[in-house]
């Protein structure tokens, strides 16, 4: 069954809703399966339902539309492949006592002439029905995925499969034009005339694309594997320090050095350098060569690597918006909090605490300040000599939204200080360049203030004295009672202390009798 006759029928791919109560933090566990030109893929959804984690991530790389330009038909060996796949994800969710898996299939299987056969094919080995999109619904579904993990995203989406490119504007959280090229690798292997010929051809769908989309978008969105790839072989060539690949920031010129680079290097070397799968950077190049025009047509400024696509964008499909409102960052945080603090909501009560440090703050830095406080006790179960890097990993390498790579050094950052008082000898420290100098010394006083609030201020304690923050006279404050005085013993004073110089200002501890 294709996705209009799913929708005729009030079935649509999931069968049930997935967020049935708007109010509701956190995610029924929930599988979906991409089959797609290149790849097969399942991934398990959990986690905060704002913000879902990969609970399971497998992928099959089957190379379904390879030949299909030539032949009209799914290629053979893959088409085995991807059953054989389809047949294994289709026991581990039995096997995980998942509800039905979400599938849904784009390019290879709705072009192919054997598609539906394929489809029949499947259902009756597995028991799973694909869900066939076309090209425009691929292309929304697929910005919907950027939508879900970068909230305030604008600028066009370019999602790139084995046998398509799909295109779709974002602004103010919703998807507008969209459309569906046929310049996914597999196809562009045929096209005729060498290199020229190559650009050509690249040169006029695009720019017959820029007609539907429209240009000067200052941002382009870059959702696929072979982009990942690509960006991945970016850092390689920068040796930069942090590989998370969501939000990835590279410039046009940047683009053409590493194409430039790739072209002139061995493939078999860069991959072994990057760990980047055989099949995956057969690809490179030409999505290099795409990639390229992409520039010249739509001449954005910069460009943003997106880890979330069509797989998340079908959950964000099915999210109230009062649960698209919420921001995913603080909403993954909680999550991780609730399951692994041990005084889950501790981070609400530290972060009333510490706020009069930041009345001035914008509200970008904010929300750090916040996540920083709801992530502050969550590795406490790391041995203490590495608990302070354990957390710089938990900022820096988790799956989270909303969060982009100065936004994890300076999580990771003031994390650390939460727990150790040098960053020397760490793994941070080739990180940091990637902050300014006052931007290291605000996540140092973070970490100093997580470090002294920590124990003293606690959700079950209802009098914890409070801060005064006074940067003009270069003062801190902390007002006691004579109830909250108890609490400041040798070592909180000790702490406190530190973050007043963290802050360059003078300690001041008073009581007031009132």
């Amino acid at each position: 069954m294709d996705a209009k006759a799913e929708e005729e029928d009030g079935t649509g791919p999931f069968g049930r809703p997935l967020f049935a109560d708007s109010s509701a933090r956190a995610l029924a566990r929930v599988g979906v399966v991409d089959v797609g030109s290149n790849s097969v893929r399942l991934v398990v959804f959990d986690g905060a339902a704002r913000s879902p984690a990969y609970f399971y991530n497998e992928k099959v790389m089957c190379a379904l539309g390879q030949g299909l330009a030539e032949s009209g038909r799914l290629n053979p060996v893959g088409r085995t492949r991807a059953l054989a796949a389809l047949r294994r994800f289709a026991l581990l969710a039995a096997g995980m006592g998942l509800p039905p898996l979400t599938c849904v299939a784009t390019a290879a299987v709705r072009e192919a002439a054997d598609g539906p056969e394929f489809r029949a094919e499947v259902q009756a080995a597995t028991g799973l029905r694909l869900w066939v999109i076309d090209g425009a619904e691929e292309a929304r579904l697929s910005a919907q995925g950027v939508l879900l993990g970068w909230p305030g995203a604008e600028g066009l989406v370019c999602d790139i499969g084995g046998a398509s490119l799909e295109l779709a504007v974002i602004a103010r959280g919703r998807v507008g034009a969209r459309v569906s090229t046929p310049l996914g690798p597999f196809r562009l292997q045929a096209v005729p005339g060498g290199r020229e010929g190559l650009k050509t051809h690249l040169r006029t769908v695009l720019e017959g694309a820029a007609d539907r989309v429209g240009r000067g978008h200052e941002r382009l969105y870059l959702v696929g594997g072979s982009w990942r790839a690509f960006a991945r072989l970016d850092i390689e060539r920068r040796g930069y320090p942090l590989t998370v690949l969501h939000e990835y920031r590279m410039t046009p010129k940047a683009v053409r050095l590493t194409q430039k680079w790739i072209a002139e290097g061995d493939l078999a070397l860069l991959r072994a350098r990057t760990d980047l799968s055989a099949e995956r950077i057969e690809h490179v190049p030409l999505a290099g060569d795409i990639l390229r025009q992409l520039l010249r047509v739509f001449q954005p400024a910069g460009i943003a690597v997106s880890a979330y696509g069509v797989r998340e964008g079908m959950l964000y499909e099915q999210m109230p918006e009062a649960v698209r409102a919420r921001d995913p960052l603080i909403e993954a945080c909680r999550f991780m909090e609730a399951s692994a603090a041990r005084i889950p909501g501790n981070g609400d009560c530290l972060f009333d605490f510490l706020r009069p440090l930041y009345r001035s703050a914008p509200p970008e830095r904010l929300r750090l300040i916040r996540a920083a406080c709801l992530l502050h006790d969550v590795n406490w179960r790391a041995h203490p000599d590495y608990r302070a890097e354990v957390c710089f990993d938990t900022a820096t390498r988790a799956n989270m939204g909303g969060l982009d790579h100065p936004g994890r050094v300076f999580l990771g950052l003031a994390l650390l200080y939460r727990y150790r008082n040098s960053r020397a000898g760490t793994r941070m420290e080739p990180l940091v360049g990637l902050l300014s100098p006052a931007e290291v010394s605000q996540a140092e006083a973070l970490g100093r203030a997580l470090r002294f609030g920590a124990m003293f201020a606690f959700e079950g304690i209802n009098d914890h004295g409070r801060l005064g923050y006074f940067p003009k006279k270069r003062r801190l404050e902390l007002v006691l009672s004579p109830r909250s005085r108890e609490l400041y013993g040798e070592v909180a004073a000790a702490r406190f202390a530190a973050l007043a110089a963290a802050l360059g200002v003078a300690a001041e501890v008073r009581t007031d009798p009132g």
